[in-house]
C-alpha cells in the first residue's frame, strides 16, 4: 500500500452549489477559506439545498479576488457579488439552528429565485469566528463552523468509493455506477489508504495541518443527486444502506474539526496520529 497523499481539494463557497478544486487551500479554524460561506434561505429563512432543490447542483460559485463570488447557471448571465457591507444580520435556520447571516442583496436574490423558480434570498456569513458553534457533544469550547452541514471539513478517499463502487455494481441499480467523489461534496480527499481505513481513525496530519476526526459523516438525499444532470436515483443510499449503516445513519467519509490553521497542498502527505 502506498503512503497516503492529499489526492484533492474541494472547496464550496455557496453551500449546495457547485464550487471548484484549487491546488491548495487555507485551513481556518472553521473550516477550508471561503468554503461554505454562503446561503441561499427561503422567505422564512431556512437553508435551501439541494435536499429540496436538487437543480442547485447546476450553479457554480468561484471566488473572486476581493471576496466575492462569481455565480454561473444554465440559461443565466454570470452575476459578480460582492461581500455585503455592515448593513445588519438578519437570522436563518439550518438544521433547526439559528445563525445571524447578512442579506446579500437584490441582485442576486433575484438571480437565485430565477434560476429555481421560487423566491428566495442569499446570505452571507460574516462572522464564523463567533456566529455557529460546532455540535458541542462533538466540539471543544469555542469550536465553530461555517455554513457546511456540521463541521469545518469533510474527508474521504479514493479506495472507500472504489469499495462502494464494486458494492453498487453488484446491487440492484448497478446501472447508476460508478459514482464520482463529487456526489459525496468532500473538502479533502485521500489517496493511498485501505478501504474504509477511515473508520478508524482519530487524528490525521495532512501536511502541516493536524486535524481531530470528529464523527463519521451520515449521509443524505443529496448523494444520489447527479451533479451534472440534478437527476436523483437510488445510489449510493441503497447501497449504504445495505453495507454501511451505524445505528441510524448511513455512513460515507469523516467530519473533521482543524486542531491549528495552516494551508493544506495536493500531493501532501497524510499522516494517521491515531
Amino acid at each position: 500500500m502506498p503512503n497516503p497523499v492529499l489526492r484533492s481539494v474541494h472547496v464550496h463557497p455557496v453551500k449546495s452549489v457547485a464550487g471548484y478544486a484549487p491546488d491548495a487551500a487555507v485551513v481556518e479554524p472553521w473550516g477550508l477559506a471561503g468554503d461554505r460561506r454562503w446561503m441561499v434561505v427561503d422567505q422564512t429563512g431556512r437553508a435551501v439545498t439541494q435536499r429540496q432543490h436538487a437543480r442547485l447542483a447546476l450553479a457554480s460559485a468561484e471566488p473572486l479576488a476581493d471576496g466575492g463570488v462569481r455565480l454561473s447557471a444554465p440559461g443565466l448571465a454570470p452575476l459578480a457579488v460582492a461581500v455585503p457591507g455592515t448593513v445588519g444580520t438578519a437570522v436563518v435556520e439550518l438544521f433547526g439552528e439559528k445563525v445571524e447571516a447578512v442579506p446579500v442583496g437584490a441582485a442576486s436574490d433575484a438571480w437565485f429565485g430565477a434560476f429555481l423558480g421560487v423566491p428566495v434570498r442569499l446570505m452571507h456569513l460574516d462572522d464564523p469566528a463567533h456566529r455557529r458553534p460546532v455540535d458541542p457533544d462533538y466540539a471543544l469550547p469555542g469550536e465553530t463552523v461555517s455554513f457546511a452541514d456540521g463541521f469545518p471539513l469533510l474527508i474521504t478517499s479514493v479506495a472507500s468509493l472504489d469499495a462502494l463502487n464494486s458494492l453498487i455494481a453488484q446491487g440492484d441499480h448497478a446501472d447508476e455506477g460508478p459514482l464520482p467523489m463529487n456526489r459525496f461534496r468532500p473538502n479533502l480527499v485521500v489517496d493511498g489508504t485501505p478501504p474504509w481505513a477511515e473508520d478508524d481513525w482519530r487524528r490525521i496530519q495532512v501536511g502541516e495541518v493536524r486535524f481531530r476526526v470528529a464523527k463519521p459523516c451520515g449521509r443524505c438525499v443529496v448523494t444520489t443527486t447527479d451533479q451534472q444532470t440534478a437527476e436523483r436515483g437510488k445510489e449510493p443510499l441503497r447501497t449504504l444502506a445495505r453495507h454501511r449503516r451505524f445505528g441510524d445513519r448511513l455512513v460515507f467519509g469523516q467530519n473533521l474539526v482543524p486542531e491549528h490553521t495552516g494551508t493544506v497542498r495536493v500531493g501532501d502527505p497524510v499522516r494517521i496520529l491515531g
